[in-house]
Parts: structure tokens; sequence; C-alpha cells
């Protein structure tokens, strides 16, 4: 295994290779979650002003927050749509020509978004939004396929934390941008939401230089010499390590074909991984992060912070996930995946318990609102470690190469369908049960922690067969 010693560090090329996947990627999911935070009243002030000059009425308040959660929420159906047609074409025209393509819907979504306000049009803002969501979708699936399946297996987790580490550069990157001193401004609003188009000609700019997935290549298309030119590419001498693990998957795939997500659900000998990642993706959006987040300046206020100041301390919990990313990275390779990922659930039940007393006695003494925002990065942070990082990992090294893209297409659709879920129902959740909501995330957490415990495998330096076989 003297071979498998020597790739610690990823070489330039698959590090930029990686970079440039990720950058139009998943990237500009973090990027559109949090960018349309910040314009929120001058929009909804823009859609009053349009909806007076066409019919010469004032729209009614429901009106208005139906057109706003509308312009919000649409992004989800985009990303759901996105994430079933990602899965067909990575396998049609391959993981890199999808993620080329996929720019198409940034770009013109970024034209229509910056063009509906000259135009009077707050449907360009819908459409705007409903097709950068098509482009996060497609890229949520198909970039974390392309990084797992370009990384040798002794960097296939730190590879696949590029997919967490955008998302979250993205998250703080639209934050950032969305100030006052940046874009924040009445009248920036348009070129704010139009800068999605910034990442999507980066990635066009760059990509094209490194080859497509040598899995593919070879796999799926049978093109072997191709596929050894880009292993040489993208891991220098080290290369014929990675060649050896492709030629036994694919002499145990062969007369396989890529499956189809519904042949996925009726195939008994994936029927524990197909379960595994239904339960980490659905976990991944109702473990209580997004509530965190929404609570977050609500907390803030309470903790008397001026509200001028909170998008900035709203900025920190952007970069502690951030660094959170990047620590996961760092240490997927030393303490494994399910280390990380049953810790992470384990302290987020922790803390969701620490935060349901700090709120419930958020009067009782000036110190406890500091105690409540200590338990937002506390979580943020658990969050980060484990699920937030993991859970897509987990999705790549499940499934062997036939399997993966249907897999991606499951696990994506079931992440949109409960983050659109949470978006909808989460508002009432917290009205009706207040702080005592956060007990249903620590059923959510600890039971996550012991499926983990009993079901999951450690998949840390083994083959994509190795991984097939223990289950």
């Amino acid at each position: 295994s003297a071979q498998k010693d020597t790739i610690k560090v990823p070489n330039k090329v698959l590090l930029l290779a990686g970079c440039a996947a990720c950058v139009g990627g998943t990237f500009q999911y973090g990027y559109n979650i949090s960018v349309i935070n910040a314009p929120t009243k001058y929009v909804q002030d823009f859609v009053n002003q349009t909806w007076f000059e066409r019919y010469n009425s004032v729209i009614s308040e429901s009106g208005l927050t139906l057109i706003w959660s509308t312009i919000v929420s649409i992004f989800t159906i985009g990303g759901l749509i996105g994430v079933t047609v990602g899965g067909t074409l990575s396998v049609k025209m391959g993981r890199k020509g999808t993620l080329l393509t996929n720019n198409i819907f940034a770009l013109t979504g970024s034209l229509m978004m910056g063009f509906s306000y000259t135009t009077r049009s707050f449907e360009l803002l819908i459409v705007g939004r409903l097709l950068i969501g098509i482009n996060s979708g497609i890229g949520l699936c198909v970039q974390p396929l392309y990084l797992g399946e370009i990384a040798p297996t002794a960097l296939r987790g730190a590879m696949g934390m590029g997919t967490s580490i955008f998302i979250t550069a993205g998250i703080l990157l639209g934050q950032v941008v969305g100030l006052r001193e940046v874009l924040g401004r009445e009248e920036y609003w348009p070129i704010l939401l139009s800068t999605t188009c910034i990442p999507a000609l980066l990635q066009l700019v760059m990509l094209p230089w490194f080859p497509e997935s040598p899995r593919y290549l070879f796999i799926d298309r049978g093109e072997e010499e191709a596929s050894k030119k880009a292993l040489r590419q993208l891991h220098g001498r080290a290369w014929n390590q990675e060649w050896e693990d492709i030629l036994k998957e694919k002499d145990n795939l062969e007369g396989f074909c890529a499956k189809k997500p519904w042949e996925l659900l009726k195939d008994r000998s994936l029927r524990w991984q197909l379960l595994t990642i239904v339960l980490l993706n659905s976990a991944q959006q109702l473990n209580g992060i997004n509530a965190i987040y929404f609570y977050a300046s609500y907390l803030f206020e309470e903790s008397g912070i001026p509200a001028e100041k909170i998008p900035y301390v709203t900025i920190g919990t952007g970069a502690c996930e951030c660094i959170t990313a990047l620590t996961c990275g760092i240490l997927i390779e030393f303490l494994g995946r399910r280390v990380l990922i049953m810790g992470g659930y384990t302290l987020m039940s922790i803390f969701c318990v620490l935060f349901t007393l700090a709120l419930t006695f958020q009067t009782a003494s000036p110190v406890v609102p500091y105690i409540s925002m200590v338990c937002v990065f506390a979580f943020i942070l658990s969050f980060g470690l484990g699920p937030g990082g993991v859970t897509n990992i987990l999705t790549t090294e499940l499934f062997t190469q036939t399997a993966r893209p249907a897999a991606y297409v499951i696990a994506g659709s079931v992440n949109w369908l409960n983050f659109f879920f949470i978006g909808l129902v989460f508002p009432f959740v917290v009205i009706g049960l207040q702080q005592y909501c956060f007990l249903v995330f620590l059923v959510i957490c600890s039971l996550m922690a012991t499926y983990i415990f009993f079901i999951i495998p450690e998949t840390k330096n083994k083959t994509f067969m190795e991984i097939q076989n223990e289950f």
C-alpha cells in the first residue's frame, strides 16, 4: 500500500478542478439562499409600486405576502426540477458537460432578475428565481458526483467537503454583498440579485481546462484512453492505483447500464443504502438548522443588539459555518465519516435542550440572552462539523457507478422537498409551539444519531466496491 500512502494532499490540477466545479455548482445554491434576505423590504416596495402603476390600486397585505413568498420559495421548486433532470443529464452529457451547460439557467435567471426593475415586472423576478433554482438543483446533484469521481480514494472525503465548503462560502458572501456598504442599498437591489451571473461566468472560463470524470469516461462511455489521460492529469504519478479500482468496479458492473431512480427503489440489494440517504437528507433539512437561522435575528434583537448591527452579527453565523466546513474537510480523513456525523447529531441534541431552556428563561437574567446566542453558534458549529458536510459524501460513497446518479436524484429530491416543507410549515410550528419547537428537532437529531450508530459502517479509505459489500 505504499502507493496509497503517497496521495495525502491533492495535486494542483485536482484541487483546481474541484474549485472550478464548485464555483458554479453548490456555491450558487448557498449564495442564492442568502442573497435574497437583504433586499426583502426593497423588493416588496417594488411590488407595491408596480401593482399601483398597473392597477391604480394598493395591493392587499395578503397579496403582497403571497407574491413575496412565491419569489422566495419558487427557488425550491426550481431546485426540485433541477435535481430530477440532473441525474439523467449527468449520464447523457457527462458530469463536466452538465455542469457547463447548467450555467445557461444561471445566466438567464440573472438577466431576468436584473431587468425586472427597468421593465417594471415582478413576474421576471419569479421566473428568474425559478431558473436559478433549477441551476442550483442540477449543481447540487451533479457537482458532488464529479468531485467524488475525480478524487483518489484516500482523499474522497476531503474533496467531497468541497460541496459544503462552497455552500457555506456562498451563504457568507451573499450576506456580505447584501450589507448596506456593498450592494444592500435600495437603488442597487436589481444588481445585487443579478450578481449570480459572476460565478456562472467564472465556471465557464475555468472548468473547460479540466478533464471529465475518469470513472464516467471508462465505466459509462468505455473510453479507456481518455479515462487514463484524465487520471494522469488529476492524480499525477499515483494514477495506477485508482485505475485498478476503476477496472475492478467496471468488471463488477459488466452489462449494467446506469439505473433510473425507480429501478433503484426496486433493488433489494440497495435497500439499506437508500433508506440511509433518504433519512440523512431529510434530517439535514429537518434538524433545526434552518430554524436556528430563522431565529437568529430575533434572538440578536432580544439580546439587546441594535437592529442596524444585526446584519453584521448574522455574518458571524455565516462565517461560523464556513470555518466548520473547512475544519470538517481537514478532520474527515482522520476521524472518519461516522464519528463526525454521529457526533454532530449528538451535540445538536444537547444544544436543542440548552436552547429550549435558555429561550424559556429568557427574561430571568440579563445573561440568559447571551447564553442563547452561544447556543446558536454552538448548534451551527455542530451542524457544520457533522451533518452539514458528511451527508453529501455518504451519498457518493454508498453507491457504485451505475446507481450513483439515480441515488443523487433521490437524495436531492428528498432534500429539496424537505427544504420546501420546512419553509412552509416552520412559521406555523413556531407560532404553535414557541420556544418548545426545538424539542421536535431534539427528537429528530437524537434518532439520527442512534440510527447512524447502529446501521452505518465507516467508509473512510474504502473503495466503492468494499463499501457495497459491507452492506
